[in-house]
């Protein structure tokens, strides 16, 4: 997968190959996954996923999901028109070490920064990173919503998680 994505930046795939090859992945996945969780192999981290309250594109969040746990993550994805609540129950349910939001619509925005005060309202900011990622977002939206990064790339988004778990 990590090859597919390189080809992908690089022009040499298109999204058609990027979602075929993550829906093929996924489904390989759970022939192994059985295998996968007899050993003792430690997740590298844990992650909470979500497209955002007012949104219900998941494209975007289902490959970054599936890269996520390609790579080593314990992912929990918790589907599209999430609540800020839902994903604060879910950072505290599974102590999640990274936070990740989708959003393809502008209006998401308000979705996310009222997910990332919820967040800290709770008094989890600190010991959450959060990624907020989609294709109309960019930096000056990372910094409204007060996310730790934004991304509008699959391949980079995991580059930056696997970077905030030091690996």
């Amino acid at each position: 997968m990590e090859m597919i994505g390189s080809k992908y930046e690089n022009g040499e795939y298109f999204i058609a190959e990027l979602i075929m090859s993550a829906e093929i992945f996924k489904e390989a996945l759970e022939l192994v996954k059985p295998r996968l969780l007899k050993t003792e192999l430690k997740p590298l981290g844990r992650v909470v996923i979500g497209t955002v309250q007012g949104d219900v594109h998941d494209i975007g969040k289902n490959i970054v999901a599936t890269l996520l746990e390609a790579a080593g993550f314990e992912v929990y994805d918790l589907g599209v028109d999430v609540a800020p609540e839902r994903f604060v129950e879910m950072i505290k349910e599974v102590n999640s070490h990274v936070v990740c939001m989708s959003g393809l619509l502008t209006s998401s925005f308000e979705g996310m920064k009222k997910t990332v005060d919820a967040i800290k309202r709770a008094g989890l900011r600190g010991k959450v990173k959060i990624i907020v990622g989609g294709n109309p977002v960019g930096e000056r939206i990372g910094k409204y919503v007060g996310a730790d990064a934004w991304v509008n790339d699959a391949t980079e988004g995991v580059r930056i998680v696997k970077r905030w778990v030091g690996r």
